[in-house]
C-alpha cells in the first residue's frame, strides 16, 4: 500500500542505480495500484494473471511464481535461451519457443534451477559474443550452435580485408 502511495519520482529517487528506472518506477506505482484495487493487495498465483500486470513479461512473471508460490516454472532470459540453442537442446528464435522447447525435454524438478545454472555459465563462460570455449566444461557436449556468427569471425575477416 505504501509504494501505491508514493509519487513516481519517489520511486525513481529509491531505485536511480537500476537501469530504466523511470520506466520501473512507472510500471511500480501502476502495479502496486493494480494489486491493490484488483487483488485485494495480494501477489496473483498464475502466470496468466501476472502477465496482465504492468511491467510484468514471462520472464518475471515465471520468476515470481518460482520465488513466492515455489511453482515450477521456467524463467527463460537472454543467457538461458542463448545457451539452451548453443548447446544444442533446443532450435528455437525467441525465448517464449525457449521456453516452451525446454517445458517437453526438461524433466520438471530442473525448470526452477534452470535459470539460475545458466545465467552465471552465461556470464562467466558462455559469453555472448566471445564465448570461452577452451575454458568450458560442457565443450565436449556443445553443438557450438551459433557460435562462428556471433560477429567475432566477421570482425576479425573485416580487420583483414
Amino acid at each position: 500500500a505504501k509504494l501505491a502511495s508514493l509519487d513516481t519520482r519517489e520511486i525513481e529517487r529509491l531505485i536511480f542505480p537500476v537501469g530504466f528506472y523511470r520506466t520501473k518506477a512507472r510500471h511500480m506505482k501502476r502495479l502496486a495500484e493494480q494489486l491493490i484495487s484488483r487483488h485485494r493487495g495480494r501477489v496473483p498465483d498464475s502466470l496468466e494473471e501476472l502477465v496482465r500486470l504492468p511491467g510484468v513479461g514471462r520472464k518475471t512473471a515465471n520468476l515470481v511464481l518460482i520465488a513466492a508460490f515455489d511453482k515450477p516454472a521456467i524463467c527463460v532470459d537472454v543467457h538461458v535461451h542463448r545457451i539452451s540453442n548453443r548447446l544444442g537442446l533446443v532450435r528455437t528464435r525467441s525465448p517464449i519457443e525457449t521456453e516452451t522447447a525446454l517445458r517437453r525435454i526438461l524433466p520438471p524438478k530442473y525448470w526452477k534451477t534452470w535459470n539460475s545454472y545458466l545465467v552465471s555459465f552465461g556470464q562467466r563462460i558462455c559469453l555472448p559474443l566471445r564465448p570461452r570455449c577452451r575454458e568450458c566444461p560442457l565443450a565436449r557436449f556443445c553443438a557450438r550452435r551459433g557460435v562462428r556468427q556471433t560477429g567475432i569471425l566477421r570482425l576479425r575477416n573485416a580487420s583483414a580485408a
